[in-house]
Formats: C-alpha cells, structure tokens, sequence
C-alpha cells in the first residue's frame, strides 16, 4: 500500500512537470542514432557506455528547451497577425542559438573525456562550422519542425471540436429560445396589450405594433446567424424592454435602463446572449401593492468589453414558493453557450438575496470581421 502511495506520488510529479516530454526526447534521438548506426544495441552502447554521452544529453536537452521556448513563449505572444516579423526572427534566433549551444556541446564532450575532438569526431575544431551545418543545425531545425507541426496539429483539431460544439450547442439554443419565446402566452398578451392600447392609444399601439414586428422579424431571420452586430443585439433588447412594458402596471414599476450606446461601433456578438437575464427579471420582479416594484438595466461597452446588469426586486414569499427556473432559453443555457463562445473572455456573477436579485456580466468581444474569420 505504502508503495502504491510513493508511486502514486512520483507519477503525479511526472505528469505536473511534464517529465515524460524527456522521454519523448529521448527516444526520438535514441531513433535517430539507431537509423544512423544501423543497429539499436549500438546506439544504446554509444550513449550510455562510450564517449559520446555529453554529446547526446546536449541534443536531448538543448532541443527540447528550445522546442518549448517556441511553444509556449513564441508562439501565444507572437504568432498572430501583425507579428509574424518578430516571430520569425525570434523563431530563427532560437534555432541558432540551440545549435551553437549542441555544437558547444561536441567541444565540452572532448574536454571531459581528454580525447582529442578531431579523435572523436573526425573534424578539426577549427572545422566546426562544417560540423555544425551537418549535424546541430540541420537536426535543431527539424525537432522544432516536427514539434511546431504537432502542436498546430492538435490546436486545430481542438479548433474544430471547439466549433463543433458551439454549432451544436446554438441549434439546441435556437429551438429552445423560438420554443420560450414565440410561445402562445407571450403573443396573446402583447398582442391584447396592443388591442387595448388601439382605444386607448392609437399612436402608441402603431408604435408598439410597429416594435411587435421587429420583434418577431429579429427572433425568426436573425437567430440563424452565429454572430450579429452589437447594435441589433441592444435594438432587439429595448424592443423586448418597451413590449413587456405593456403587460405590467407600470403606475407601480420603477424601470431603469441604462443603455449606453456609445463606441459600438463595428463590434458583434452571440444573439439573444442578453435576454434571458432581463426576461428573468420581469419575470421573477416583486409584485408589492403598496411599495414601488423595480427593476434597473445597464449597458456600457468600455474599449472590447461589454458590461452589462440587471438587478429587480423580489418578496419573500417568491424567495420561499417560486424559485427561479432555468425555463426557456434559461439562464443555465446561456452560461453555457458563454463558456462555448466567450472562454476565459467572460465573467459573470449571478446573486439571490432576500429582496433582490441580481446578475453582472462582462464579456470581452471581437470585431465582426475577427468574427467571421473564425467562422469561416
């Protein structure tokens, strides 16, 4: 038991640090010298029991160190547009400087062992540019090839699982949010608020009616788009605001809506990422006779980074028999459509206190043209 722990351990430290990458390494040389050698107990006897050790731990070494350089540092910071310049100088530099350091290697090799490097490795030292362009330089450039083809490899194909999710995931979103939305009970009230409004209100019903349209117009042509204008998105949000508006007493609802429009300019976003969370509120608002209802909306795009709130009042009595639901498009729903769109570019706190309840979100978007080469 006790050495199932000690091996639990030591397979657990291997697997943080990502000591198994020196295996791989290992073998990928080890292969090399097998093919060059012709036989695998010879290059095994060459790296373990000849003169020749140093020589091989500073390709096994230094080539790794420089494959995850470009990896991990090179190629997050500097593989994208408008820095491919620096990444390949920075890219070409780390080659040269991991085959000088190999070729270092060779000379070091003669200096422990005390035999001549000419002995060794059949070159004069003063020769070493030769040697250098036949083995350093040309193996460095191919390792970090091989592990730069393997890491693009498997971005894209986590690319496209990643698409494919989120494609699968705004097919379920759209059946779910035309099935809550356009459903019966939501048409019939707003359509008899209109009628109402027509005795009241002619004006007022034209415009509504007018809103209505848009309304419908946006849920049915515009759900089948996987990205929409920022602009759109906040029409159709004040849309829904004013129509669900015509359905509640508004002589006992304070309604706040704070919609700052300004540098909207060319951004897009997911559809319908915004409404659910005001359809909650109007939803779930307090219904106090003799105390203002409430209900308070904002919107401010500051530089690529939307911030957007809703926070309405609540009883008790909803507190304790009327839990909110994730129904229709739900709230569960669009987290998760915002872990699928917007990963590690959101944040989103949601609150339930006794006579309040509030969400924030604030989601880092694109350009619509950032958007659309994605998609495509």
């Amino acid at each position: 038991m006790e050495l199932r722990k000690i091996g639990s351990s030591i397979w657990n430290f291997v697997v943080r640090y990502k000591l198994y990458h020196l295996v791989f390494w290992f073998c990928y040389h080890y292969f090399w010298w097998a093919v060059t050698s012709g036989s695998a107990t010879d290059a095994m006897n060459n790296i373990f029991f000849s003169n020749y050790t140093i020589k091989f731990a500073s390709y096994v070494l230094l080539q790794a160190l420089g494959v995850y350089v470009n990896l991990y540092y090179l190629i997050p910071r500097f593989l994208k547009p408008g820095k491919y310049p620096v990444y390949i100088t920075l890219f070409l530099s780390t080659i040269l400087l991991v085959s000088f350091g190999i070729t270092g290697g060779y000379f070091l090799n003669a200096h422990v062992t005390g035999i001549l490097f000419e002995t060794l490795f059949y070159v004069k030292p003063e020769e070493y540019i030769q040697l250098w362009k036949s083995g350093p330089l040309s193996s460095t450039v191919a390792s970090m090839t091989l592990a730069m083809s393997i890491k693009l490899t498997k971005n894209w194909i986590a690319a496209e699982q990643h698409r494919t999710n989120v494609e699968k995931e705004k097919l379920e979103t759209e059946l779910k949010f035309l099935r809550s939305q356009l459903n019966p009970h939501f048409l019939f009230n707003t359509i008899n608020s209109i009628f109402v409004l027509i005795h009241k209100n002619q004006d007022l019903a034209s415009d509504s009616l007018a809103k209505f349209s848009e309304l419908l117009r946006y849920q049915l042509y515009h759900c089948n788009e996987p990205m929409i204008t920022l602009a759109k998105e906040v029409e159709y949000l004040e849309n829904f605001i004013e129509l669900e508006t015509l359905r509640h007493d508004t002589q006992n609802l304070d309604l706040q809506v704070h919609l700052n429009k300004t540098g909207m300019g060319s951004y897009g976003i997911a559809p319908f990422l915004l409404i659910p969370f005001v359809e909650n509120a109007f939803k779930h608002i307090s219904h106090f006779k003799n105390q203002r209802n409430w209900i308070n909306v904002g919107f401010e795009l500051k530089e690529n980074t939307l911030h957007f709130s809703v926070t309405n009042s609540r009883t008790m009595l909803q507190v304790a028999t009327e839990p909110i639901k994730n129904s229709g498009i739900g709230l569960a729903n669009v987290e998760r459509r915002l872990e699928l769109r917007y990963p590690n570019k959101h944040f989103l706190e949601i609150k339930q206190e006794d006579q309040m309840y509030s969400m924030k979100l604030k989601v880092q978007l694109e350009t619509i043209d950032q958007m659309q080469v994605k998609i495509a």
